[in-house]
């Protein structure tokens, strides 16, 4: 089987805007550059520096054009050979408009900037090459890290997906085998709440979600522990609209935090405990916070918090990814509570 991500152009794409700005704003700089560079040439004029810019502008709009459409056959070649190629198709638009200006100037009796055909096309041919190296290895390492956090998110999910599986459905199964004689509706109920829940973990990783399916994903899950531990669990939903509740979340972003509010709180407390989850939006940010009581973090309970951690820290990371540095996961305990909240910028 072919791995997709080997067919994929590794050339960065310059069809991109930000990319292609990005590119005009290189070219000007060098401009502004060859103005404030101190070489005891003539003084810039208005009318010569908006040539230059629109010279140097249209030079980097004609290599991005062209390695924009030449990206693909480009990416066929071994990527140090196609990297000098891509090089190369730069120095030789430059080359060829820089001699195209010169000759054109030399109609009218005179040389741009005072440059011999050799000095002037050449030079803009080093500099264009030089300028689109740079940046093609600038865009080309942003593209892999791109990549590898994409791969890491994906790890994170995979990760998340395989430790919800094990203690989770082995213990549900054992309840619902239990449930079977005495109460069939419910032990029906149950096997369809643990089927969407599994549905949504083998998924996990692999397209968004939804707030509203999440928060059903969750109370599907709090109803098969409900179950298992009876009066010791109790749930307090406070939903406070409007919510977006359409808002595109990564899969089992609320689910593995209640679940640590029910592994590592409600059930290591004999009396149990309320699992409270809050969600209201404010100054366009989304607040989800899951509070309950919880056994103090020490020695003999570390490790349940080192695993309440790591689900965190997953979600975080994936939730990093998805909405940028704005996404934030705090949490703490404090006073017999444990609360986690999630904070999400909204479109």
């Amino acid at each position: 089987m072919r791995d997709p991500r080997r067919d994929a152009p590794w050339l960065p794409d310059l069809c991109r805007l930000p990319r292609l700005a990005a590119l005009l704003g290189l070219a000007e700089l060098v401009v502004v550059v060859l103005v404030l560079a101190p070489d005891g040439a003539d003084a810039w004029t208005p009318m010569r520096f908006l040539s230059a810019s629109g010279f140097a502008l249209w030079l980097a709009l004609a290599v991005a054009v062209l390695l924009c459409k030449l990206r693909v056959p480009i990416s066929h070649l071994p990527q140090r050979l196609g990297a000098l190629a891509a090089v190369a198709l730069a120095a030789a638009v430059a080359l060829s408009g820089a001699g195209v200006m010169h000759a054109l100037y030399s109609t009218l009796g005179t040389q741009p900037l005072g440059l011999g055909f050799w000095r002037f096309a050449g030079g803009a041919a080093a500099v264009t090459a030089l300028i689109a190296a740079l940046a093609l290895r600038y865009f080309y390492v942003g593209d892999r890290w791109a990549a590898q956090t994409q791969a890491n998110a994906r790890a994170e999910a995979d990760a998340l997906q395989a430790r919800i599986r094990p203690h989770f459905l082995f213990n549900s199964m054992n309840l619902i085998a239990g449930l079977l004689r005495r109460d069939p509706a419910v032990a029906e109920r149950a096997v369809l709440d643990l089927s969407d829940l599994f549905r949504a973990a083998l998924g996990a990783g692999e397209g968004d979600s939804t707030l509203a399916a999440e928060c059903e994903l969750a109370a599907q899950y709090l109803s098969i522990e409900s179950l298992r531990l009876g009066q010791r669990l109790q749930v307090e939903w406070d939903k406070r609209e409007p919510l977006p509740w359409q808002l595109p979340l990564p899969r089992l972003t609320l689910q593995p935090l209640v679940e640590n509010a029910v592994l590592h709180g409600i059930s290591h407390l004999p009396q149990g405990g309320t699992v409270s989850i809050a969600l209201w939006s404010r100054e366009q940010t989304l607040h989800l916070r899951v509070r309950n009581p919880a056994p103090p973090p020490g020695a003999a309970v570390a490790s349940l918090h080192r695993g309440a951690g790591h689900a965190q820290r997953s979600i975080a990371h994936r939730l990093a990814w998805r909405f940028g540095p704005q996404a934030r996961v705090t949490a703490g305990w404090d006073g017999g509570y444990y609360a986690c909240e999630v904070m999400l910028p909204l479109p």
